[in-house]
């Protein structure tokens, strides 16, 4: 898509869409726009109009424009409202796609000219498989001329009938009306397309593994276990993703799996399979983890020391081999044998010195790939998905060795980082404050006190666990009180901007946390892995911490703070 003209004429084209209300451009379709708001993608946002009118009807928006000029211009427009700016296009969408968002409402409005015929197809699927279940696409066609330097492509609404049926969206409405800015040779045709349900069948296909599927023992449910943890956990940890799948390093896989296997056989002796025998990735290294690690040392970023981390590499590698020969063979696609998951085994020579649970590390043991539409769908219903293999996971031990009340199988599948952690954050603290340093309340930017002070989750706890040292904020006692389990609100975030950099600025970067800091956020935070290494600063952090921010507000509908007032 041309940005240029938009770019060089940014303010013209701004006053020229403010002219117009939103009502004015949209009224065609408003009938059809869900009473219930939710959350919406502005595809070509511009000037930030609608996206300001859909705001201010209560929706949640992220503003995508690829003209950064324009795009300056449309956040200072919005900057009071629910409303997250990205620079991204069509056809590709690749930032906004790695967020795995689903979004209520996308709107397209005189954009698709932009995009050229021969990719006008993929668009559309791109599009149709962003939408959340119910959620409504409209897309505005222009029809007339070109204009100048900015090269508009033939538009065909047809087309778009026909890939929509493709795709299982619904037209709820086709219609045509004059251009709103007096051109006698411009014309516009709006098409309302709405997905009934669910359309790319993930939740049904995860439902089937999960509950349906002929298990000789838990592996099936450990290797869904693990793969719903990272994408609702550590979604910046995807290699790569195609239109078809998402690319995974294989060693965060097998990491995950051990971690939920490790409690499971050495804390509670719990049976995994029916019989007496053992199993392909329990060896000696596997067994001798809890006496050299805890379970916040095997989290992505912590690094190892000489001492534990040939043992912790050595298991990772007997899991991941373990995990492409059993589950990922028999997870298949219902009535087939063709399975749903695929991996590659990297040869990898495990040394005697420290090492990084980073994505670099676990990458060097294999790529691990998961159908995209599956990704996303275990990224936005983690929070049900886990349950549901919980529950499943329970009965079947039960099953194979009736041993314990079934609150003793429950107890052995919690998560074991699911504990608050601030001791790290809290020492430094008292250490700056211990040599006469300030440290403010990033909440409202108060001089703390010594034994005065709490640590707080930006992101709550109880809805999110994630003791990431970004994550992390100094906050006086009465703020984090007031905040309590309340995600951060958008307008907040941006006034506590410069406090949250100055905190990590003092108090992480240079030091010996540092690469400990990044290493944590590359792997959380959605956006922050694609930048090139040197361009991993705290300010593309805090972008992170905005993005992912939309993504808890989305996916669980958390209630906000906007602070003390």
């Amino acid at each position: 898509m041309p940005t240029n003209p938009y770019n060089d004429r940014a303010e013209a084209f701004f006053d020229q869409y403010q002219s117009l209300r939103f009502e004015d451009v949209h009224g065609s379709w408003l009938s059809h726009l869900p009473e219930r708001s939710g959350f919406a993608l502005d595809l070509g946002a511009g000037s930030g109009r609608d996206a300001m009118a859909l705001a201010d009807r209560g929706w949640h928006v992220l503003a995508v424009e690829p003209a950064a000029e324009l795009r300056r211009l449309g956040e200072a427009a919005t900057r009071d409202r629910e409303v997250q700016w990205l620079g991204d296009q069509l056809p590709e969408l690749s930032l906004v796609r790695s967020l795995s968002y689903r979004f209520d409402l996308i709107l397209v409005s005189a954009v698709w000219m932009h995009v050229p015929p021969t990719q006008q197809e993929r668009a559309f699927r791109i599009l149709s498989e962003l939408l959340a279940p119910g959620g409504t696409l409209v897309i505005t066609l222009r029809h007339g001329p070109d204009s100048g330097d900015r090269q508009f492509y033939p538009v065909d609404g047809q087309a778009l009938e026909q890939w929509a049926r493709n795709r299982a969206l619904v037209t709820v409405h086709n219609g045509e009306h004059l251009d709103r800015l007096g051109r006698s040779e411009v014309w516009w045709e709006t098409l309302v397309f709405r997905l009934p349900d669910d359309g790319t069948g993930a939740l049904p296909l995860l439902r089937h593994i999960i509950v349906n599927d002929n298990k000789s023992s838990t592996y099936k449910l450990g290797l869904l276990r693990a793969l719903i943890r990272m994408a609702d956990g550590v979604p910046g940890i995807v290699l790569k993703r195609t239109d078809d799948w998402v690319e995974l390093p294989l060693g965060a896989v097998a990491l995950y799996w051990i971690k939920l296997y490790l409690p499971l056989l050495n804390r509670h002796q719990l049976r995994q399979a029916p019989g007496q025998g053992g199993y392909g990735f329990a060896k000696v290294d596997f067994y001798a983890l809890d006496k050299l690690v805890s379970a916040y040392d095997l989290r992505i970023g912590r690094g190892l020391s000489a001492e534990a981390a040939p043992t912790v590499l050595r298991a990772i590698k007997t899991a991941a081999a373990n995990i492409v020969r059993m589950p990922v063979n028999y997870t298949t696609w219902p009535g087939t044998s063709n399975p749903v998951f695929a991996a590659e085994v990297s040869s990898f020579r495990v040394g005697g010195s420290p090492a990084r649970l980073d994505r670099e590390t676990l990458a060097r043991f294999g790529s691990f790939y998961v159908p995209r539409f599956l990704w996303d769908c275990m990224s936005r219903y983690a929070c049900w998905l886990e349950p549901a293999i919980v529950n499943e996971w329970a009965e079947l031990m039960q099953g194979y060795e009736v041993r314990y009340d079934h609150s003793v199988y429950w107890q052995a599948l919690q998560w074991h980082e699911d504990r608050r952690d601030t001791r790290l954050i809290r020492d430094l603290v008292n250490d700056r404050l211990g040599n006469r340093r300030p440290v403010h309340c990033v909440w409202s930017n108060t001089a703390l006190k010594p034994d005065k002070y709490a640590v707080d989750h930006c992101f709550p706890w109880s809805r999110w666990s994630n003791n990431d040292l970004w994550n992390l904020l100094p906050s006086t006692e009465r703020a984090n009180s007031a905040k309590a389990e309340k995600l951060p609100a958008q307008s907040l975030m941006a006034e506590a901007r410069p406090q949250i950099l100055q905190w990590w600025d003092d108090a992480l970067i240079g030091s010996d946390r540092e690469t400990q800091f990044f290493s944590e956020a590359e792997a959380a935070l959605p956006l922050l892995h694609i930048k090139p290494q040197q361009e991993r600063t705290i300010e593309s952090v805090f972008e992170g911490m905005l993005q992912q921010r939309l993504r808890l507000k989305m996916n669980q509908q958390l209630a906000e703070w906007i602070g003390l007032g």
